[in-house]
């Protein structure tokens, strides 16, 4: 009986992971979802990432709207860029999905500290 209540606590821990990367919308109910008594190490985790990330597509588009005036070179960078934010978050919801709490490259560890006052455990 008790395995039953750990697996359940577990699909909604990764639960609470997945949505985090779905939308801005998702991030907001998962971050509703990891509050209260339901905290957990890996929604807190996964939702600290996703915000990370998001702060991340937010200073590409700014990026490349600066780059946008130079004509082919702007563009270049401007896809290459936007790729490197949906590999990002690919990464981020295969970990999210799969369960692991592994920060995403080079930033990863950085978005934890910078808002580890998000979704603490």
């Amino acid at each position: 009986m008790e395995e039953q209540v750990n697996n359940v606590k577990s699909d909604e821990d990764k639960t609470v992971a997945i949505l985090a990367y779905i939308t801005l919308i998702g991030w907001i109910i998962a971050l509703v979802m990891h509050n209260g008594d339901n905290k957990t190490k890996l929604g807190g985790f996964h939702i600290r990432q996703s915000l990370g990330i998001m702060v991340y597509a937010v200073a590409i588009l700014i990026i490349g709207f600066i780059f946008a005036f130079i004509p082919f070179l702007g563009a270049f960078i401007s896809i290459i860029l936007n790729l490197s934010i949906l590999v990002v978050w690919i990464m981020g919801l295969i970990g999210a999905a799969s369960g692991e709490m592994k920060p995403l490259p080079i930033v990863g560890q950085y978005f934890q500290d910078w808002f580890a006052s998000v979704a603490r455990d």
